[in-house]
């Protein structure tokens, strides 16, 4: 059995912090309430970055119960949200700079993402908008939507879904998880 301080500076040598990434809630437009399943998924996580049309600040607080949330305004979201969270915002984890905006273009293809991602000196690019997840890594930048956890558009996306994000000082880990 290991010892309380050979535990601690395990924990210290390979310091982990998962941040959770939720999208277009669209609550209560779209959806009653952000699903049960989401609150599961994100129990156990130090920050929640959400990616946009919120539609109601409530949705802020109501996952600030579990961890501190950086947000941004979507294309969805009216004055008083717009008036609250930035278009584009920022959370550094360790030395990784984790950048956030709902829609930086991404119906022209990639190219206006990875040049405000060059330019803001991003990490990681956390997306929304389109309701589709998706993972991809691009010139070592991760690019990831989380997808709608309320409000997938069919034929195209079926499955709700969320993202995790496992950070270490060495390496970052995006899973998507649907619901």
């Amino acid at each position: 059995m290991m010892s309380q301080q050979s535990q601690t500076r395990i924990q210290e040598e390979y310091p982990t912090k998962i941040i959770g990434l939720i999208s277009d809630t669209h609550v209560p437009s779209r959806a009653k309430n952000i699903p049960k399943r989401v609150f599961e998924i994100f129990e156990k996580v130090d920050y929640i970055v959400h990616a946009g049309d919120l539609v109601q600040l409530s949705v802020i607080d109501e996952l600030e119960q579990l961890a501190p949330v950086l947000a941004v305004y979507g294309n969805m979201d009216g004055p008083e949200i717009r008036g609250k969270v930035p278009k584009i915002n920022t959370l550094k984890v360790f030395e990784w700079k984790i950048g956030v905006m709902h829609d930086p273009g991404t119906l022209f293809g990639m190219s206006k993402m990875h040049e405000l991602a060059k330019q803001n000196g991003f990490n990681v690019f956390v997306y929304g908008h389109t309701h589709n997840s998706n993972i991809k890594w691009e010139e070592n930048i991760l690019y990831i939507n989380p997808g709608s956890p309320t409000n997938p558009l069919p034929p195209f996306v079926t499955k709700p879904s969320v993202a995790l994000l496992k950070i270490t000082k060495e390496k970052i880990i995006p899973e998507v998880v649907h619901i």
